[in-house]
C-alpha cells in the first residue's frame, strides 16, 4: 500500500491521470489524499470530480474554497464566472449526485496512524488539534444537513468574520472555520485573517502581515500539516512540519504529489493542449 497526498487539482484531469500513472497508482490498495480545490480554473472539472468519486474509499479529499463555491453555484446562490470553466460540470446529468457526494467530504482529515493532518489552506495558530477537529466537524455536520444551503453556504461569503473567540455564536464559528481552513494565507499581527494579499512572502510589501505558518502553532509542534491553496508559495515553506502542495497546475505550472512512505515529491508539468 502506498499513500499519496496531492495538491490543488482544479480541473486539471489529464495532469492528474498522468501523475498517478507515473507512480502506478492502484486504487485497490493505494490511497490518494486530496488537499481540496478539486474543481474550477482547469478545463476538465467534470472529469476530475467523476474520477475522484469513482475511487471510492481510496480517495480521501478535503474541501477547498472552490469546492464550496461549486455548492453555491449549484444551489443558485451565486452565478458562475466564465474563468471558472464549470459550465460542463454544472450542466452534467449527474450534477446532483456529484454535489451530494462533494458536500459529504470533510474540511479536515487526520491520518489514522501517523501524526499527519490535512486541510485546504492550513490551521490557524490559535487552534490546537482538538479545536481544529471539533470546528471542522461542526462544518461537516452543517454540510451534511438537507438545509446546508440556508444553514451555511448562503452566509459564508463574508470577510467580516476574521477573528476567533470561544464565545462566538455557532453560525459565526462555522463561517470562521470555513474562512480559516479554506481561505487563509496571511494574518495580521493580532491574528486576524487577511483576505486580500495573495503574494508570496518574499514579494509582500506589507510588513503588518505575516504568513499564517510564521506564527507559533500548537498543531505544527505535534503534527505534519498538509495544505494547498496558496499557489504563489510553489511548495516552498521553511518549516519541516509543513507540506505545501499547491504548485499552480491550473496556472501553467505543475501538480505535486507527496509519497508519504518514501517522503518523495513527484511532479507533473501542465500538459499542452493538442
Amino acid at each position: 500500500m502506498a499513500t499519496y497526498f496531492i495538491g490543488d487539482i482544479q480541473g486539471c484531469y489529464d495532469e492528474l491521470r498522468a501523475i498517478l500513472s507515473q507512480v502506478d497508482f492502484n486504487p485497490s490498495k493505494d490511497e490518494l489524499w486530496i488537499v481540496g480545490d478539486m474543481v474550477a480554473r482547469g478545463d476538465k472539472s467534470l472529469e476530475t470530480i467523476r474520477y475522484i468519486k469513482s475511487l471510492e474509499n481510496s480517495a480521501k479529499p478535503v474541501l477547498g474554497n472552490h469546492d464550496l463555491h461549486l455548492l453555491a453555484l449549484h444551489g443558485k446562490l451565486k452565478r458562475p464566472k466564465p474563468s471558472d470553466q464549470l459550465s460542463a460540470l454544472l450542466c452534467a446529468d449527474d450534477i446532483d449526485e456529484l454535489v451530494d457526494w462533494l458536500r459529504l467530504q470533510p474540511l479536515l482529515r487526520q491520518h489514522p496512524s501517523q501524526p499527519i493532518v490535512m486541510t485546504h489552506a492550513g490551521i490557524p495558530p490559535q487552534w490546537d488539534i482538538a479545536t481544529a477537529i471539533e470546528e471542522a466537524n461542526a462544518v461537516h455536520r452543517a454540510l451534511m444537513s438537507p438545509n446546508y444551503l440556508t444553514h451555511l453556504i448562503k452566509d459564508m461569503y463574508t470577510d467580516d468574520i476574521d477573528d476567533w473567540a470561544e464565545s462566538m455564536p455557532s453560525k459565526q464559528r462555522l463561517i470562521y472555520c470555513v474562512n480559516a481552513l479554506t481561505r487563509m494565507r496571511y494574518l495580521n499581527a493580532d491574528g486576524r485573517l487577511d483576505f486580500s494579499c495573495k503574494l508570496p512572502p518574499e514579494s509582500n510589501p506589507d510588513n503588518t502581515l505575516k504568513p499564517w505558518f510564521h506564527f507559533p502553532s500548537m498543531v505544527s509542534e505535534t503534527h505534519t500539516l498538509v495544505f494547498g491553496h496558496w499557489a504563489a508559495l510553489m511548495g516552498k515553506v521553511d518549516n519541516p512540519a509543513l507540506q505545501a502542495l499547491d504548485t499552480g497546475c491550473c496556472w501553467g505550472e505543475y501538480l505535486t504529489l507527496w509519497h508519504l512512505e518514501s517522503n518523495q515529491k513527484i511532479t507533473q508539468k501542465k500538459l499542452k493542449k493538442s
